[in-house]
């Protein structure tokens, strides 16, 4: 267990650290992929929250359980009251306690102090919890290794054993290191009866860095058919406004584009009191803090540009950082208070979180969708 300062509640006012992040040249740091949101206007940080634990370990995708609680998995580190060498694994499991004002991580699944033992070589960037089983894309081995495949694992008791299944794709296929994205507490407020994975789509093999150009793609498969290969559609395209679906991989088409890149990692959430879908990857370079957030009614897109920066949260954190996604148990109930956990990095190698605002329009949110689209512990 590794207990720090807990930052301060909501209510207390942005305090002078804050950094506002708005659609001006601190954000535009460059020709963005898709025009400035609409929707969400901005973005500011309360750095005076920010904490870092679990120094060596780094990546840390995050789901809500059914259980309350959420997990994360981590890379190379001993996770939490670890270090980069002190309960090293090449991938753990962690389980996160508490509110965002006052958390507290204990090793699930390898490191210090683990509850199980980690047996799994490799490295994840997508978990999330269904009707209580987690399930997790495992990568194998680190580096370049992980374009190799992806597996989709399975855990029964809330990340203390894990089953692999034969969900498989690999580099020859063109897509490497999905993540899933994550809806409410064990899925609950899913626009449907299905899961949704976001794929990269390959196009340099060399070395851990930037896909140029950038293209994600997206996967679904229905959530009772989700260990079963042959039930995953890829997406195909439009038509008369509606997404298009194919068994067949070779017919996929991108959801997401940038000309700059995209990063070797990303991220998916729904806000639903904002009713938007957020997507954060890098762009134009690797390990420098390139954050882009972007934002859009529906998992396929189209997208607008909620930020697109060069230094993500300098001067307060060093502009190495590579991974970001937001917690959706720490998430305001009007969507605007958010909490980001990110990582990256020498001093960023580490689990970190922010709290923060989106600023927004709000005659631009739409009403909610009536509940007979909603799926509720599916």
């Amino acid at each position: 267990m590794n207990v720090s300062r807990p930052p301060s509640l909501w209510g207390i006012a942005i305090m002078v650290l804050t950094i506002t992040l708005l659609p001006d040249a601190r954000t535009l740091a460059q020709t963005t992929p898709y025009p400035q949101s609409s929707t969400i206007t901005g973005l500011s940080f309360d750095w005076s929250t920010h904490r870092r634990l679990a120094q060596g370990s780094d990546n840390w995708p995050i789901t809500w359980a059914d259980d309350g609680h959420q997990y994360t998995s981590w890379g190379d580190g001993g996770g939490f009251s670890g270090t980069d060498d002190l309960g090293r694994e090449s991938l753990g499991v962690a389980r996160m306690e508490g509110p965002a004002s006052n958390y507290t991580g204990y090793n699930r699944y390898g490191g210090v102090d683990q509850e199980f033992s980690s047996s799994i070589e490799g490295k994840s960037y997508g978990i999330i919890s269904i009707s209580g089983t987690l399930y997790m894309w495992v990568s194998p081995g680190s580096d370049t290794n992980n374009y190799s495949q992806t597996r989709l694992y399975y855990s029964t008791n809330h990340g203390g054993t894990w089953s692999s299944s034969n969900v498989l794709w690999t580099q020859s296929q063109g897509v490497i290191l999905p993540t899933i994205l994550q809806y409410g507490q064990d899925y609950a407020g899913a626009r449907d009866g299905y899961v949704y994975s976001y794929f990269i789509n390959l196009k340099k093999s060399g070395g851990l860095g930037i896909q140029t150009p950038g293209e994600l793609t997206l996967a679904r498969v229905s959530v009772q058919n989700i260990l079963d290969q042959e039930s995953y559609e890829w997406f195909s395209g439009m038509s008369v406004g509606s997404p298009t679906w194919s068994s067949n991989i070779s017919q996929r088409q991108p959801v997401f584009r940038d000309a700059n890149g995209v990063g070797w990692t990303i991220a998916a959430s729904y806000n639903a009191g904002l009713r938007r879908y957020l997507l954060t990857t890098e762009h134009s370079s690797s390990f420098q803090g390139k954050f882009g957030c972007f934002d859009s009614a529906e998992p396929w897109g189209p997208w607008t540009t909620v930020s697109y920066m060069n230094s993500f949260g300098s001067p307060t954190v060093s502009s190495d950082t590579f991974f970001w996604n937001f917690s959706n148990k720490w998430m305001g109930q009007d969507g605007k208070q958010f909490v980001m956990v990110f990582s990256g990095i020498n001093s960023n190698d580490s689990w970190n979180t922010v709290q923060g605002q989106f600023s927004t329009t709000a005659d631009k949110i739409p009403p909610a969708p009536p509940s007979g689209l909603r799926v509720v512990n599916p």
